[in-house]
């Protein structure tokens, strides 16, 4: 357990440095210039001594390693910095827009697990019949369409012609109601499909058979057995598809004006604005490491096999 708890130790520092550094190097690489959108140089007449007194103020004209180095140390004390144009501490910029991101990813797993779940069980449970014609369907569909053109459908449809919802803001469970929609149905169609076939190959299973010919009745033997035997597919693809995920609610922040920190990302990048850039990767990595570390987990809690093996490896070391 002490061994466990160490080399976790180690890959957190591992990657927190990994991830710091190379965000820190490709924003500071990336085209433009904020000094220049401070200045606000289309709207005001500047002279090249404010551009030079306000880079040096920055410390841009430092090397990058001491940048970054001067950027880390501020990491370590939790001071992600100050937003160049507002002047708000970042963190608090991320703290404030982080649970509308989170409310919108959570209802989009919602909506994918509410059409998934049942679409997918029934599809393997009825091959070839018209559920499965019709969780093929919905597959392709979700897989074809973009989630932005989605949501401008679902916008035409439920708030320009029937004025059902609201497309803008954040103003209670209506106005998340289409944006959850909409990423739900764009991450649907992978997990439809791969839940049938793993059903489809735990269903045809030896301890399968040995249960029915025990007279266990097939609604425990699907639930008990069979559903959980096929989860491990499923939830190392959630582990891996989590990118996407963060990347779909972006898009649909954009899209639906929902104030998130994907949408504050998207109008920092615009205005190169580095310490929000910064920040926000930051905390996403940290999101998706302790996300992959809690499917790790529930990998280990559904598949008896690899606790087995773990079991049988430290008897035999």
């Amino acid at each position: 357990m002490f061994g466990i708890l160490v080399r976790r130790f180690i890959e957190v520092v591992m990657f927190v440095l990994t991830v710091t550094f190379i965000s820190f190097l490709f924003v500071r690489l990336a085209p433009g210039d904020p000094v220049l959108s401070i200045l606000q140089v289309d709207d005001v007449s500047i002279t090249n001594e404010q551009v030079n007194e306000l880079r040096e103020e920055l410390g841009f004209n430092e090397p990058l390693l001491v940048q970054y180095g001067h950027w880390f140390m501020n990491f370590i004390h939790l001071d992600f910095g100050r937003s160049y144009l507002t002047n708000q501490p970042v963190m608090e910029m991320i703290m404030s827009g982080l649970p509308a991101t989170l409310e919108l990813a959570i209802g989009g797993l919602l909506v994918m697990l509410i059409i998934a779940l049942p679409l997918g069980s029934l599809a393997a449970l009825h091959r070839g019949r018209l559920i499965d014609q019709l969780s093929r369907a919905v597959s392709l569909v979700g897989a074809a369409i973009p989630s932005f053109w989605l949501g401008l459908l679902l916008i035409d449809l439920f708030a320009v012609r029937l004025g059902a919802l609201p497309t803008m803001g954040r103003d209670g469970l209506p106005s998340l109601i289409l944006p959850s929609v909409t990423l739900g149905l764009a991450i649907t169609s992978v997990y439809v499909r791969l839940l049938r076939s793993s059903l489809i190959d735990s269903l045809s299973q030896e301890f399968i058979r040995a249960a029915r010919s025990r007279g266990i009745s097939e609604m425990r033997i699907f639930f008990a057995h069979a559903f959980r035997y096929s989860l491990p597919p499923v939830i190392t693809v959630f582990g891996v598809s989590l990118g996407s995920l963060i990347g779909g609610v972006v898009v649909i922040e954009v899209i639906f004006a929902y104030p998130g920190i994907g949408k504050m990302v998207v109008d920092s990048i615009r205005s190169r604005d580095y310490p929000v850039i910064q920040g926000y990767l930051l905390v996403m990595a940290i999101i998706i490491f302790m996300v992959n570390s809690a499917v790790d987990l529930t990998y280990r809690y559904v598949n008896p096999q690899l606790r087995l093996k773990e079991r049988n490896q430290r008897k035999w070391s």
